[in-house]
């Protein structure tokens, strides 16, 4: 199955998304999800089966327009013309006052005059009306195709709403012509014009709120430069990014961003990487240091060789699993998008049952066309629609600017569930950048430096932090890697392979196990282990050659991370492959009391289950290969950004700022995401309920009524409160 996101031109409403949702999903080999807010699909389809071309004749079949395949970088914005909005906002003004300002005893010209001069004042009116025809033709024409569809939106209630004003309007202004001026008091036009200026205003407003939730992918992808300047045989030359090829030679100077990802192969400077990491302090890159496109050169001059460019490069994946992220959706959307693919069709039911009444019980078929007016217009789908998706798309953007990167919305809906957090240790709650703590020599034929090279060479092939030591001893030592003839990891065990003619173990205690021989060195790996030691047996040929202890330190954010999570009532648990005594030093320094250490892989995932199984909401922590099963399993799987790709690929979330103490803030907001959503429902609800009421004329007889004028205005200012209540997520 493949996945490609598409912008889609043409939807306005919440029963627009579901309507296409649904219409997609019923095609063969195609999951779609479709985002209201960012105006997207994500589609996941079997390419045997359909192809991206033919995804898009379905979404131009269901009435929609395909805008192509999502590009930050070029995205297509529908050209909202402020001042044709403005214009046709005076022209509103202009019909208000005609028709209405003899009710509020502002002086009228007699020429105009409803009583006076009904002919003219009936003409003026109808051209007033079809001028909002003209205007609002695209609503009109997106409502027809919908109803012909069998595809009702927020468009078909306001076109059924207009047109019926209109030609109920129509007709009696030709009786007028003939005679009947008294019906001068039947004309609507002024509804259809301040109907569709409402609707159009109140779209306005709603476009620029969802831009303003873009902001967020839109300062990811205008970090990265326009330019680069790259190293050539003539000197430095500037060129354009898209020119840059793998392997160029690049030149990042003081106040320059990087252009793209890669490797710094000479110079030293401090550069700022926050937009990735939400970590404020520069960090110093030398020699061989990674450095990320769009982070900014403080103080120095580099040199490096590009690596990742375009689609490939770590922003490009950030705002392609963020868009992504923004057009998956948690349960509660699934539930306010049936509701709304129902909605259209229950409120053009009760229109037309509260028109028949007016009619059976002879209460005035003028009062009757003005209150299924009313009931179409004021009903909005959108309050309903927005609700959840634009407090969502909000939440992520936030979360990524803070280098939380969230991968499937329904993250902030399970994760005000986690009970119980499980922590990995190495890499996780520790840095990872274990230093050698002491070496036990137990033969007489190899010294420290040659165990150390050994080790190292094999270390080199392992991408598990703990060969990061030996490594840069070999490197700080100037010796030459030997030869490695074949190399193996051992899943929660360690490393094997073969230098020269001799076969190595290296790894912790239960390599014994694998080996089938007896453990005679138990006294000094507990005494290793008390000092916060992780072991590392060598093994020549089933003989223990030497017991290293590699020392990790405590993550900076560790402390600060217990505490805040304590606070928020979470239970922990340590699950580590290290020996007992180490991970139990590393938990008593950070206050977890319930440690689970010489765990295999398999077992991690196995104590996740269980205790999923016994009803716990489980949150797993970690970074390793080893713990990919785990993340996978668990309800929520976090990842390091520092931690290997499978294990990034396992996680729902990925901390690309290696700091732990950032679950707290995501935590803290989930819990603020689902308030503003259930209150965002809650106002929703309760706007459609009573307004519908009152529209449909039940309370006239105490007093309390509406004209299509106010249905108009209270449909627009429903849209506007969820939309004012989700950007409370912002602060």
């Amino acid at each position: 199955m493949k996945k490609v996101i598409l912008s889609i031109g043409g939807m306005s409403c919440s029963a627009c998304s579901s309507g296409l949702e649904k219409y997609l999903n019923k095609q063969e080999g195609i999951k779609a999800s479709v985002n209201l807010v960012l105006a997207q699909a994500l589609v996941e389809y079997d390419e045997t089966k359909v192809n991206v071309k033919q995804i898009e004749e379905y979404i131009k079949e269901a009435g929609f327009e395909s805008l192509g395949i999502y590009n930050p970088k070029k995205e297509n914005r529908k050209n909202m013309n402020k001042l044709w909005l403005i214009l046709f906002g005076i022209l509103t003004l202009v019909t208000m006052y005609v028709s209405m300002g003899e009710m509020f005893n502002i002086p009228v010209p007699g020429f105009i005059s409803m009583d006076k001069s009904p002919i003219v004042y009936s003409i003026l009116l109808c051209i007033f009306a079809i001028c909002a025809l003209i205007y609002g033709r695209d609503i009109l024409i997106t409502g027809v195709k919908r109803f012909i569809k069998t595809m009702p939106n927020m468009d078909t209630l306001v076109t059924l709403g207009v047109l019926a004003s209109f030609i109920y309007s129509f007709i009696n202004m030709i009786l007028v012509f003939a005679g009947k001026h008294e019906l001068v008091h039947n004309l609507y036009f002024e509804a259809c014009v301040s109907v569709v200026f409402f609707v159009k205003l109140g779209r306005y407003i709603d476009y620029n709120s969802k831009e303003k939730t873009k902001e967020a992918i839109k300062d990811l992808v205008k970090i990265t430069p326009e330019y680069a300047i790259i190293k050539t045989k003539d000197g430095d030359k500037k060129v354009t990014i898209d020119e840059v090829k793998v392997g160029d030679i690049l030149v990042c100077k003081a106040g320059d961003r990087v252009a793209v990802d890669g490797t710094v192969i000479s110079g030293s400077a401090h550069v700022d990487e926050s937009f990735i990491t939400g970590e404020s302090l520069p960090r110093k890159k030398v020699t061989d240091s990674k450095v990320i496109a769009g982070s900014i050169n403080y103080d120095g001059y580099f040199e490096y060789r590009a690596e990742r460019i375009g689609k490939d490069s770590t922003i490009s994946e950030i705002v392609h699993l963020v868009s992504e992220a923004s057009n998956t959706k948690p349960k509660i959307a699934k539930y306010a998008d049936y509701v709304c693919g129902i909605f259209v069709a229950v409120v053009i039911g009760i229109a037309i049952f509260t028109l028949c009444m007016y009619i059976m019980f002879d209460l005035g078929f003028k009062e009757g066309i003005k209150h299924f007016v009313n009931v179409l217009v004021v009903a909005c789908p959108c309050a309903l629609g927005l609700a959840t998706p634009l407090a969502v798309v909000i939440s992520e953007g936030k979360l990524a600017k803070r280098g939380i990167l969230v991968k499937s919305s329904d993250v902030l809906e399970t994760a005000n569930k986690i009970n119980t957090v499980v922590m990995d240790k190495t890499g996780t709650l520790t840095n990872g950048e274990v230093s050698i703590y002491e070496v036990l020599n137990y033969t007489n034929d190899i010294d420290n430096v040659e165990i150390m090279q050994i080790v190292g060479s094999l270390e080199r092939h392992s991408t598990h932090p703990i060969a990061y030591p030996f490594i840069k001893y070999l490197d700080e030592i100037g010796r030459r890697e030997l030869d490695v003839e074949y190399f193996e990891e051992l899943p929660g065990v360690g490393i094997r392979g073969k230098v020269g003619d001799f076969e190595y173990y290296v790894g912790n205690g239960r390599v014994f196990q694998i080996l089938g021989v007896e453990n005679k060195f138990l006294k000094n790996e507990e005494r290793l282990a008390a000092a916060g030691c992780s072991i590392m047996y060598v093994i020549k040929n089933f003989q223990v050659i030497a017991l290293i202890g590699v020392k990790d330190t405590i993550r900076k954010g560790s402390y600060d991370a217990m505490a805040e999570l304590f606070k928020m009532d979470k239970k922990f648990i340590m699950l580590t492959g290290d020996n007992g005594l180490t991970a139990k030093t590393v938990a008593n320094e950070l206050n977890i009391y319930r440690v689970i250490a010489n765990v295999l892989p398999k077992d991690k995932t196995e104590k996740i289950r269980e205790l999923i199984d016994n009803g716990k909401y489980v949150m797993m922590v970690g970074d390793g290969i080893n713990d990919a099963p785990a993340l996978a399993t668990a309800t929520i799987g976090v990842s390091m950004h520092s931690g290997t790709d499978i294990a990034q690929n396992s996680a729902d979330v990925i901390l690309m700022n290696n700091d732990i103490s950032s679950i707290a803030e995501l935590f803290r907001t989930s819990k603020k995401t689902l308030n503003v959503i259930k209150s965002n429902m809650f106002w929703a609800f309760a706007y459609n309920t009573v307004m519908i009421t009152i529209a449909s004329g039940i309370l006239e007889r105490f007093g309390i009524g509406l004209t299509p004028m106010y249905a108009s205005m209270a449909m627009m200012f429903s849209s506007i409160t969820v939309i004012l209540n989700s950007f409370r997520l912002k602060r």
